[in-house]
């Protein structure tokens, strides 16, 4: 349930949505959708999709911030004295919406890997449903990076009637075969563990293997450039301080994910083809009704800025900026100064 203090939602909560029609057709009997709501009650709505290993809690609070924080807040681009911001786990997650580590109702055990396959489709779907739970019918604005920012460019075809405006950042209409490849790699690491056991693990600590899929995705995140300006082959008794930094990054990611939602999200994300049974991508962008800000990141290896531009041209109402920074597909998620003006002004438009 959701809790108003003076008229203002400070929230998180599970909401039911019932039984979910997943697009290969199977159901599952029972969805829950996790979420955070802050703002303040009647103001336009702002709905926040978020990446791979984040999850609903965008804006934290002060003793934990959210991963978001810096975007979202008072006073911020996405001012939550004016806005009020909805961000949920997403389907398949693994911090408390319907995922391979929940119940399956049907067997009273854990889904592990017999949780069905799910696309981006699927969890806007759960979106969808979990905001008309909530009395929510319009969106002022959806926006998301990555696998968010896949799930925000398929609610501009799946509910253009519902939603204002979109923001897309550090995304693509499809996943390129190159960001195939790496959720491949990442996947493997992760199936060769023996500690996986087939999904059955004891704890996802013992799962070294999303700890070396983590330290993959920080090599595709962030720039050559940034890394040796940061780490300049220093050495210490424990190795290359590169070395201690992958370490700690995949330890630091064993400790709040689990490698089954890992591995479900990577499939999602492969599916992901705005063009997908509309006639590919070019011809499917042109169908978007509302105002688009796109934004891409220099040195995002996995989703270039080429095919976003294409993208831009090709789709009505599309604003695009590109940003300069060493932080490469991490951008959307750092230097806030350099790029959070587009999006408040964006909102303000």
């Amino acid at each position: 349930m959701v809790i108003l203090i003076n008229n203002i939602y400070k929230e998180t909560a599970t909401i039911t949505i019932g039984p979910l029609l997943l697009e290969n057709g199977e159901v599952l009997s029972s969805v829950e959708m996790q979420y955070e709501r802050i703002g303040p009650e009647n103001s336009p709505v702002i709905l926040v999709c978020h990446a791979l290993t984040g999850n609903h809690q965008a804006v934290g609070s002060k003793k934990e911030p959210g991963w978001w924080s810096g975007l979202i807040g008072e006073h911020h681009a996405i001012n939550t004295i004016t806005y009020q911001v909805i961000t949920f786990n997403v389907l398949g997650g693994c911090h408390g919406s319907t995922g391979p580590q929940s119940i399956n109702p049907e067997t009273n055990r854990l889904y592990r890997m017999d949780f069905p396959t799910i696309t981006i489709r699927d969890m806007v779907q759960a979106q969808f449903l979990a905001l008309q739970k909530l009395n929510i019918q319009k969106l002022y604005a959806v926006i998301g990076g990555s696998l968010g920012g896949m799930q925000a460019l398929e609610w501009g075809l799946l509910y253009p009637e519902n939603i204002e405006r979109l923001i897309l950042l550090a995304v693509t209409p499809t996943l390129s075969d190159y960001g195939i490849a790496f959720n491949h790699i990442a996947e493997q690491a992760i199936k060769q563990d023996p500690s996986w056991r087939n999904g059955h693990y004891q704890s996802s600590q013992h799962v070294q293997g999303l700890a070396i899929a983590r330290m993959i995705g920080m090599v595709t995140y962030r720039s050559s450039e940034l890394f040796s300006e940061r780490f300049g082959r220093r050495v210490s008794d424990k190795g290359f301080a590169v070395h201690s930094y992958l370490d700690y990054q995949g330890e630091k990611l064993l400790k709040r994910f689990e490698p089954n939602s890992y591995l479900y999200l990577l499939q999602a994300m492969n599916s992901h083809d705005i063009g997908r049974g509309r006639g590919g991508w070019q011809e499917a962008c042109k169908s978007y009704a509302c105002p688009i800000l796109m934004i891409s990141y220099e040195h995002d290896l996995i989703y270039e800025s080429k095919t976003i531009t294409e993208f831009a041209k090709n789709t009505p109402n599309c604003t695009y900026h590109h940003v300069q920074t060493k932080f490469g597909h991490d951008g959307f998620l750092t230097e806030f100064e350099k790029w959070d003006w587009m999006v408040k002004d964006f909102l303000n438009s």
